[in-house]
Parts: structure tokens; sequence; C-alpha cells
């Protein structure tokens, strides 16, 4: 059983400690926050603990392990301290929001001895886990083409947006991480950035962008992304070689379809966001950093994998605005 505390009462800190809670080999030891009664509201859900300075979870003895969830300029920061107290460490997206900030601990983070892995979930999505198995059994041949679509049902607050380091840091984020999954080392990235929304712009961000992406194997990812989509949480991905292709299409509550006078295999509408959607994925991914915790070998996901995601948004906003 792993005690493992949670840094960030926010709206990802509700998604993690909902995941932690039910699973079979862990239990929720510690919520932190400093804002208000976030911390304690959450924790008061679960019957748990809860503090508002995070030097109380690196200092409690109880804590095997710390999911972060705080805001990204504090990533990095708690990121080391959790690992210097012997932690073990699943932080989220983006590692940082400019790549300085990593160069500038770069040393720290290379003399890292704790398991530490980063949050890019899609990874552990079964449907695009699935995708990814068969084409590394060659059921396509050779991939040629991997095309990713991420389309939000609304943009998040404008507040929320100006803060967020831009579209291709907060959003894309994952989509990179996918492609480099997929595809292996990026070595071209190409974007066209959209400003659809008008308070958006204000912002200098973009509400829609696509992206173009060259592996070292010639291998292209195209990944279409979008801040509102009227059909709602648009999930999809397409691999597609030689010898096929692969498709992992938008999930729904239910399989039911509905045909009569007005319409032709209606269906449900997609689930609703990210919480819903993802549900398995951050179950799966949790399980997979437990396992490797408590197994003592290498995590999925990466300090590298983070510092190569955070890369390629660094190129795709650069090439956006060239």
């Amino acid at each position: 059983m792993l005690n493992i505390a949670l840094i960030g009462a926010g709206r990802i800190g509700h998604v993690h400690a909902k995941t932690i809670a039910a699973h079979p080999q862990a239990t929720l030891a510690l919520v932190c926050d400093p804002f208000g009664d976030a911390a304690e509201k959450l924790a008061s859900q679960y019957g748990t603990r809860s503090c508002k300075d995070a030097e109380d979870v690196f200092a409690d003895p109880e804590v095997d392990a710390v999911v972060i969830g705080s805001p990204t300029p504090l990533h990095i920061p708690h990121l080391l301290a959790a690992a210097k107290a012997g932690k073990a460490v699943l932080c989220e997206k983006p590692i940082a929001l400019d790549m300085k900030d990593v160069v500038a601990a770069q040393t720290e983070l290379d003399a890292i001895t704790t398991p530490v892995m980063f949050g890019f979930n899609r990874r552990f999505d079964p449907s695009f886990a699935a995708v990814r198995s068969a084409v590394n059994e060659g059921r396509i041949g050779d991939l040629e083409q991997l095309t990713i679509i991420s389309r939000d049902p609304a943009a998040p607050p404008v507040e929320y947006i100006k803060v967020s380091g831009g579209i291709f840091r907060d959003m894309t984020i994952h989509d990179f991480d996918t492609a480099r999954f997929f595809l292996g080392d990026i070595v071209e990235v190409h974007a066209v950035g959209q400003n659809l929304d008008p308070a958006i712009k204000e912002t200098g961000d973009y509400d829609a962008a696509v992206v173009t992406l060259r592996a070292t194997s010639g291998a292209v990812a195209t990944i279409i992304n979008n801040r509102h989509c009227a059909s709602g949480y648009d999930q999809r991905l397409e691999a597609s070689g030689r010898g096929g292709a692969l498709f992992a299409e938008n999930v729904r509550a239910t399989t039911v379809r509905l045909s009569n006078a007005e319409v032709t295999d209606a269906q449900e509408p997609y689930l609703d966001f990210f919480l819903e959607r993802y549900a398995d994925a951050y179950r799966i991914e949790l399980s997979a950093f437990i396992e490797a915790v408590e197994a003592d070998t290498p995590t999925p996901t990466t300090i590298d994998d983070a510092v190569e995601a955070l890369r390629l948004a660094e190129a795709a906003t650069k090439a956006a605005r060239t």
C-alpha cells in the first residue's frame, strides 16, 4: 500500500484525489494547498489530513509518494523537494513554462535517484494504447502518418489562459507526447495558430492550432487542436501505414444508436470532458506509477519525456509566430 500525498486541490487535484482514493493499492494520506480552505475541503471528502505548506508534505514520514498538481511554475521546485526527501513523484504536465527553468535546474534534475513520472495520461488511454500496440506488432506495416485530433467543448476562462503558458504548452503538450510515444524523436516542427475568439486573442494566445511534426524515421504527425467544439470533447487518433490504418474514435456513455424517419445511426454526445473521457487513463496511469515504485522499475514516462514535450511546445510557439 502506497501512502500518497497530493499537492494542489484545484480541478486536476480533484481528479487525482478521486483516483488515489479509489485505488486498492494506494491511500490518500495528505492533501496540500495554500489557498483558503481548498485542501481541507478536498481532504474531508476522503477522510484524510490536510495542510497548507508543501514543506509539511516533504517532511512527513508517513508519505511515500507525492502527486504534484500545483501551478506549473512550482512543478520543478516541488519535484526537487519531494525527491530530496526521498519521495517518489508523479508530476502533472508541463514540467515548466519555459525551458530556461529546466536548464537552470538541470544539474539537480539529473541527480534525482527516486522514481519520477510525468502525467502524460494519453499514453494510458486504453484505445490509444491498443493502437500503439498494434503499430508495434506490425499490423499496418511501418507507420507513415499519425493524426491526433483534440478539441475541447469550450475554452477555459480567459484568466486561466493568461497564465497557462499558451495553447501549445497547456493543451497540445499531451499531443506532443503522444506523437513521440508513437514516432520517437521529432526533428522538424511546423505550426499555424488561429485566433477565432477575440477574447483569447487579446491574451496573446491562440484558441486553435494545426501542427505538423516529422520524426527521424520520416513519419509525419499532424495535430489538430481547438479550444471549442460544438459537438463536444473530440478526441480521436489515426495511425496509417502502407499495410493499413488504425482508428481510435470518440467515446460515448453507451453504444446505443437511433435510426428513424429523421435520423440514421444517431448516437449520444461524446463524453463531456477530460474528467470523464480519460477517467480510465488516470486510473491506469496511477497503477503504472505504483507498480514502478513498488517494483523499483523504470517509470513509463520520465523527466526526459517532459523536457522533450516542452521543447516541442516552444518550437511550435515560435513556428506559429514566425
